[in-house]
């Protein structure tokens, strides 16, 4: 079960996926955005692998580790640049 805190977490997550595909700033399926989790630090939020930004729902987001480990829900793939890259600005 997902705290009330999280689940703005993935509702204003997924509004910034799709306005940045409103404004014509995504590039396919290769980039991503993430949140971190305030209620679980070393925890955060990034899209499946495969996803428009604007398919992107609060449902579809990924939580994920530090170490690129999924943490709940169904095991979907994760572009690895984003793990690499989002755990180490996330755990500075």
């Amino acid at each position: 079960m997902t705290s009330s805190t999280e689940t703005a977490m993935r509702q204003e997550l997924a509004a910034a996926y799709r306005l940045i595909a409103h404004f014509g700033m995504d590039d396919l399926i290769h980039t991503h955005i993430s949140a971190r989790l305030p209620e679980e630090p070393n925890h955060l939020l990034i899209n499946r692998y495969g996803d428009l930004f604007g398919e992107v729902t609060a449902d579809s987001l990924a939580v994920i580790d530090h170490q690129g480990r999924q943490m709940r829900g169904t095991q979907v793939p994760i572009n690895t640049a984003g793990i690499v890259i989002h755990t180490a600005v996330h755990s500075a």
